[in-house]
């Protein structure tokens, strides 16, 4: 049995902290008023203290005894020991009945405990206190003792009653220019949610940083808390609104369009977490509210600021663009989905060939083109969501002076759901490729975006259709970003919420040790800046970096080249048959018409005609072989990927 020893200064011991966990400490007070003591332990680079009521001490710490000179704990006071020197013998009182203490037995052998048994003795103690703490009147808030997640619940609870909060001041905040924004939005828990008794795992300590609550167990059951933290430049919790996400986030980069400069807003998160409701509008049931989204507010701006006395005299038309970004190919959302070409000129301008620009007059014709593009938009079932987003949606607001030439561009991005980016590993070729053009385009987004703040000597635009038609949006002294980062607050979407955060988080580099870029690649190609988007996600120690990954992302867009350029040739074959036929026709009527027709003529003009066809159609062949050959190559490599594994 371990020495008791008493409590003072300088004494290590054991405490228990709310979230659960058990760790070592240091006594630096003795409260005897209050009957508690303060300690002090060494985490994450800093110390830290608390107070702590001494009957949790000595429950938790057996061999501990409370100063001798503490009222009320006379009954658990150890005597002092007797002298050295042999007393004499009419000294030897026993020592429990000088002091009225009572005398202890000794116990009995058989009935001792391993300490096994002993702990778990004190984990159902626990349990049951804190259950019928939960169940005191008053006690535990909004605790539902009948939710299976109960206990991380009350966790959780006590860690924020423990916090000192400082939330996002909007009446008095100042409003700061970012040349890079990356704020964080959390979304309420909604119906599905509540019904499932889901636990929220998100707490918004101060302005600017947010804590997730990731739910585990030991091994021995217990169930624990592990704590991570993120730092941005805004957070925003449940109760805020569209318009004010838009007061911090994309209204202060408007005026660069009228400044000559490229805008862009992203919004960025797994399906269901609230990216279409923040960039869109609210949502009643089915029917989306185009006037309450950033899209609209934006629009809004944009007229108002053109009417300005600052403005005015530039003489700006503004139009509309709507396209999609799906399986690395455009599609134009304001001309009934019609797939576009994106080409790069030789000055490194890059055009999406007659993609539809809108004249619009008001924020009405804005918002209807809006609603048709979004009436077209891909999408898909999860499990988060009935309608996921497939696609990157693309709305641009674009200003031009009277002789037509591009003034600005304002870009505002609904991202596909980042959930569908880790399904490069699917058995299903579809989901596979679709998941490996969203996982390309959201990592080769973070390396512009991060050699944009960095400053970098080479942006990789090229790594991604969606970077690539954005191209503007990270060159030049006049670019502005932000990035909303949209969470849901439930426990079952814990892991996709810190792939989302840690994301944002690599975007700015907020953090201490930001690597330097690697040195920018010599040739200018699509492969090239794949390779070097790669080599950056390398070096910088990207969790999301498979060694497979490069592989993997240039035999898609492989396959893609020839599977466009098969396309093209079908296309190009059934066109030319079309003239063909005709010719054929012709041919024939002259036959049958005509009785004086030389045969030989005949014959010679028919054989010129297949002759055209047989070599169409070997092109057609070999064109049609290199998709197979491609198809092949893509699905042994996606054999070698490491699959996503669930994190404990």
């Amino acid at each position: 049995m371990a020495q008791q020893q008493v409590l003072r200064l300088g004494l290590g011991l054991n405490i228990q902290r709310s979230d659960g966990r058990i760790h070592s400490a240091v006594v630096s007070g003795l409260n005897d008023a209050q009957q508690s003591i303060t300690v002090e332990w060494f985490e994450g680079g800093e110390t830290k203290g608390k107070e702590v009521e001494v009957e949790t001490i000595l429950a938790l710490n057996e061999n501990m005894l409370p100063p001798p000179d503490w009222a009320g704990f006379e009954h658990l006071q150890v005597p002092k020991p007797a002298p050295v020197n042999n007393p004499p013998p009419q000294s030897r009182i026993p020592l429990a009945q000088k002091q009225n203490f009572p005398v202890q037995t000794p116990a009995d052998p058989s009935k001792r405990k391993s300490q096994c048994v002993k702990e778990i003795d004190k984990i159902k103690k626990n349990r049951e206190e804190r259950r019928q703490r939960v169940n005191q009147p008053g006690v535990g808030g909004d605790i539902d003792p009948s939710n299976p997640n109960w206990e991380f619940a009350q966790m959780i609870d006590d860690y924020r009653n423990e916090l000192n909060v400082t939330p996002l001041s909007f009446a008095n905040e100042i409003v700061r220019d970012h040349r890079i924004c990356v704020c964080v939005r959390k979304r309420p828990i909604n119906k599905k949610e509540k019904k499932a008794k889901t636990v929220d795992v998100l707490t918004l300590p101060s302005r600017d940083t947010m804590t997730v609550h990731e739910p585990k167990l030991k091994v021995d059951l217990t169930k624990y808390l592990e704590n991570h933290n993120f730092h941005f430049d805004y957070t925003f919790d449940e109760n805020v609104d569209n318009s004010t996400v838009y007061k911090f986030t994309a209204q202060p980069i408007i005026r660069t369009i009228f400044d000559g400069g490229f805008a862009t807003c992203f919004a960025y998160g797994q399906t269901g977490s609230g990216k279409t409701h923040t960039m869109g509008g609210d949502f009643s049931g089915k029917d989306q509210n185009f006037s309450a989204g950033i899209y609209a507010m934006a629009a809004r701006d944009v007229f108002d600021l053109l009417k300005s006395q600052q403005y005015s005299h530039l003489d700006l038309k503004v139009g509309c663009s709507f396209f999609e970004i799906y399986g690395g190919k455009v599609f134009d959302l304001l001309a009934k989905r019609a797939k576009r070409r994106v080409l790069e000129d030789g000055k490194s301008v890059v055009n999406v060939v007659d993609l539809k620009e809108t004249p619009v007059l008001s924020v009405n014709s804005v918002l209807n083109a809006i609603k048709d593009g979004s009436a077209v938009r891909t999408s898909g079932q999860t499990s988060a969501n009935a309608h996921s987003s497939r696609s990157h949606a693309v709305f641009q607001i674009i200003l031009r002076n009277s002789r037509g030439k591009l003034h600005g561009k304002f870009s505002l991005i609904d991202l596909a759901g980042n959930e569908r980016g880790a399904d490069t590993s699917s058995a299903n070729r579809a989901t596979r490729l679709e998941g490996a053009e969203i996982n390309k385009s959201l990592l080769a987004l973070k390396e512009c975006i991060r050699a944009m703040s960095m400053k970098a000597t080479h942006i990789p635009f090229r790594a991604s259709k969606l970077t690539q038609v954005l191209r503007d949006s990270f060159i030049g002294e006049k670019a502005r970003t932000c990035m909303i980062a949209t969470c849901a607050p439930g426990q079952n979407s814990v892991e996709c919420t810190l792939n989302t955060l840690r994301y944002a988080d690599r975007v700015k580099e907020l953090g201490p040790g930001a690597k330097p870029a690697p040195p920018a690649p010599n040739m200018q190609n699509n492969d090239n800046d794949l390779a070097y988007m790669h080599q950056s996600l390398r070096s910088q120690g990207d969790e999301d970096e498979d060694p497979e990954m490069y592989n993997f992302h240039q035999a898609v867009d492989m396959l893609q080249e020839a599977q466009d350029m098969l396309v093209d040739e079908h296309q190009q074959c059934i066109s030319e048959n079309k003239e063909y036929l005709k010719q054929e026709e012709a041919i024939l009527q002259r036959v049958e018409q005509d009785v004086d027709y030389d045969i030989e003529d005949y014959a010679r003009a028919l054989d010129v005609i297949l002759q055209r066809k047989i070599n169409r159609l070997k092109t057609m062949q070999d064109k049609l072989n290199a998709v197979r050959s491609q198809l092949h190559k893509e699905e042994e490599i996606s054999k070698t990927l490491r699959r996503p594994a669930k994190k404990r």
